[in-house]
Formats: structure tokens, sequence, C-alpha cells
């Protein structure tokens, strides 16, 4: 399996564990899509430069107001939650779900995936 494969894969698998997760994507801190398992419809593009721009937002804003490293960003909307965590030096992992989510356990598989993808991409 290609490593590009392997990362799909990867993703594939936190959507597919996870009957709260429905979608997830892998971003470079510049807001590039790496992979992505996301909804049909979504814009791939447009989601990673969102996704990085909150990092860095949530990033300075940690900083600024010295609470450390910044360890998630999360987003709820009346409709479900974007979760943002690092996924290695440099690339985060994004992940969408319902309203109803466990939050709990979605950080727990996305950290379990942010840990597979780091040691994918080496």
């Amino acid at each position: 399996m290609s490593r590009n494969e392997q990362i799909l894969y990867i993703l594939q698998g936190l959507v597919g564990r996870s009957q709260d997760v429905e979608g997830a994507m892998l971003v470079t801190l510049d807001g590039l899509p790496l992979a992505s398992a996301l909804p049909q419809g979504a814009d791939e593009d447009r989601v990673a430069a969102m996704a990085a721009a909150a990092l860095s937002m949530g990033a300075r804003t940690t900083s600024e107001l010295r609470r450390g490293s910044l360890e998630q960003v999360l987003v709820k909307g009346d409709s479900g939650y974007v979760v943002i965590i690092s996924a290695g030096k440099d690339t985060v992992l994004a992940a969408i779900s319902n309203g109803e989510a466990k939050l709990g356990m979605i950080l727990y598989e996305m950290k379990l995936a942010a840990r597979d993808l780091a040691r994918e991409l080496g």
C-alpha cells in the first residue's frame, strides 16, 4: 500500500470506527489538503484553508493569553462539531461530527489516528 493510500485508509478508519465522526481530513499548516474522507459535496480546499486558519488563530490566542501550547481547536455549531488537532510536525487532523457526538470518544479516536498519521508521514 502506498503512503497516500495508507493515509486515506487511516482517515477512513477514523470515520468508520465512530458513529459520531462524519468526515475527516489531513491538512498542512499552510492549509493544503493532503487527504480527505469528507462527506460528498464538501469543498476540500476551502475546508483545509479554514482548518489551518482556525488552528493558527487558536495557537496565537493561547500564546497571547499564556495558556501554553495549543492542543486542539473545537468549533461547535447547532448541527455538530469541528475538531482540529495536531497530526505531526507540519500537519493537522480535522474531523466533523454530529451534534449528539461524545467528544471524549471523538478526541480519543482522533488522537489514535493522529499518532498513526504522524508515524506514516515520518
